[in-house]
C-alpha cells in the first residue's frame, strides 16, 4: 500500500510539472489580418502580432492554412535601394516580448490560394511554435488599401503592393 501511494504521488508530481511547464510556454496571437486580393493577384498575405508570455525564447517554425496550398514566412529588406523579400525558416519570439508581422517587415505569403481573398471574409491559420505547439487564429480580410487590422480604410491610389493590417482577433495556445 505504501509503495502504491508513493507511485501515485510521483505520478501526480510529474503531471503537475508537465502542466507548469506547458503554462510557461504560453503564446498569444493577436490582430491577425490580411488584405483583399486585387483581381489577378497570384498570392495573398498575412499579418499578426505574437506575444510570448513564457519564460524562454520560442520560435515560430511553420504556418498552415486550408485556403492556400502553401504558406511561407518572409521578411522585406532594403537592398541596393530596392525592397526585396527573403524567405524565413523560423522567427524568434523573446520571452516576455512580442514579434510583429506587418507590411514592410515580416509577413506570411499565401501561395496557391484556392480562391481570392475578399474584404469582410475570414479564414483559419495555424501557427506552429517550437515550444508552445500549434496556435489557431482567425484571419480577417481587410480592404486592399488597409494598413492595419480593423482600419477598414479603402484603397486610395499609390501603393499597389500586397500589404495589410491586423484585426482584433486574438488566439492563445492552450497549455
Amino acid at each position: 500500500m505504501a509503495i502504491e501511494s508513493r507511485s501515485i504521488v510521483a505520478v501526480l508530481a510529474m503531471a503537475a510539472s508537465v502542466v507548469a511547464s506547458a503554462a510557461q510556454e504560453h503564446v498569444e496571437v493577436t490582430q491577425a489580418w490580411s488584405r483583399e486580393m486585387p483581381p489577378g493577384a497570384p498570392v495573398g498575405v498575412g499579418y499578426f502580432t505574437i506575444v510570448n508570455h513564457g519564460h524562454r525564447m520560442d520560435r515560430l517554425i511553420r504556418i498552415h492554412t486550408p485556403i492556400a496550398g502553401k504558406a511561407e514566412m518572409h521578411t522585406s529588406v532594403m537592398e541596393d535601394g530596392l525592397m526585396k523579400m527573403r524567405p524565413l525558416n523560423a522567427v524568434e519570439v523573446p520571452p516576455g516580448g512580442s514579434t510583429v508581422f506587418q507590411p514592410g517587415g515580416n509577413h506570411v505569403m499565401l501561395m496557391q490560394v484556392k480562391k481570392p481573398l475578399r474584404k469582410g471574409e475570414s479564414f483559419p491559420m495555424i501557427l506552429t511554435f517550437e515550444h508552445a505547439g500549434d496556435v489557431q487564429v482567425r484571419v480577417t480580410v481587410e480592404p486592399i488599401g488597409a494598413t492595419r487590422a480593423g482600419s477598414h480604410a479603402e484603397h486610395q491610389g499609390g501603393d499597389h503592393s500586397m500589404s495589410g493590417h491586423s484585426s482584433p482577433t486574438t488566439a492563445t495556445q492552450s497549455p
